[in-house]
């Protein structure tokens, strides 16, 4: 067992490796992603702009990093376990990095947790949404519709998740927050509220099953990835209105789509209409964020009517 001494001199070694430019990006605010190519260059993007080349780490210095990095967690990085996948020590943003032989030269990406709650304001200002828009979503949350934030990998669902919780907070103060993900991303800043994070040994699903024994008045899921989905539509469905989760997915229907392939990994029976159903009734808003030309933006917003027996009904709203 390592005292507070022997982490902080861990901590301070990785402050050193990672150099002014990584540890200037980890310090501002509108930073979200930071990323290590092969050549070495180091590429960072903010809130609302494109990503950019902005200096480069040596490769010594990368190998200690991670290195140094995996010790924390009492692991290794070598040829046999290449890939390390943890949170990084400085802040707990997601870290993950990359050894020969699968590339040439070390690789990592950090994506930050936020300094910063970025309001639907903040989004307006920027051009990532509009004020329709911001007005759509605003008037969803204080109906306590449930909202699946839908997009690609890197879009940036979490910190778009984190602007709505935060607008959740402002209309409904009252409302005790129970939050599940696996890696420590959401911000909020209400009053009343929990935040639990998935282990070796307890599933998404498990602790979405001990949510409901917590008495929350909303449930908000950093990521559904598995036969979690199930749980949470259920829980949605149950007395528990007023949600957020994210998702994978390219277009709110796509999302609805990939919500039924998520429960089916829940399910042995081939109730696959009952589950159209189930996602139809659960689901009232989809927002959809999208990278356009290196740019995030709102590119959908669609709200969920029902399902006919054949397909999803959806009206697109704005």
């Amino acid at each position: 067992m390592r005292n507070e001494e022997a982490i902080e001199r861990i901590r301070e070694k990785i402050r050193r490796e990672a150099g002014p430019k990584v540890m200037g990006a980890l310090g501002d605010p509108l930073v979200v992603e930071i990323l290590l190519n092969s050549d070495g260059s180091l590429w960072i993007e903010r809130l609302g702009t494109e990503m950019c080349c902005e200096g480069s780490l040596e490769r010594t210095a990368a190998e200690n990093l991670i290195a140094t990095v995996a010790s924390y967690y009492s692991l290794v990085t070598n040829r046999e376990n290449p890939i390390l996948e943890c949170e990084f020590p400085l802040d707990g943003s997601r870290f993950q990095a990359l050894v020969s032989p699968i590339v040439e030269s070390p690789i990592f990406s950090i994506r930050k947790r936020a300094l910063k709650t970025h309001t639907l304001a903040d989004y307006v200002a920027v051009g990532i949404m509009s004020s329709s828009q911001a007005e759509c979503v605003q008037s969803a949350i204080a109906r306590r519709d449930n909202i699946l934030v839908v997009g690609g990998t890197g879009t940036g669902k979490t910190t778009l998740g984190n602007a709505l919780i935060d607008t959740m907070v402002e209309v409904s103060p009252e409302h005790r927050i129970v939050i599940i993900e696996d890696t420590r991303e959401i911000q909020c800043r209400a009053q009343n509220s929990v935040q639990m994070k998935t282990s070796e040994n307890k599933s998404m699903t498990q602790l979405l099953r001990a949510t409901l024994r917590l008495r929350p008045d909303r449930i908000i899921v950093g990521e559904v990835r598995g036969g979690e989905a199930l749980a949470l539509l259920k829980a949605w469905n149950t007395g528990h209105p007023g949600g957020i989760a994210t998702l994978h997915a390219n277009n709110a229907r796509a999302g609805l789509i990939r919500l039924e392939q998520l429960v089916a990994e829940a399910v042995t029976d081939s109730g696959g209409r009952q589950m159209s159903t189930l996602i139809a009734e659960a689901v009232d808003l989809i927002v959809v964020i999208s990278k356009i030309g290196g740019q995030r933006k709102i590119t959908e917003i669609a709200q969920v009517k029902g399902f006919d027996g054949a397909d999803y009904v959806i009206e697109e709203r704005i």
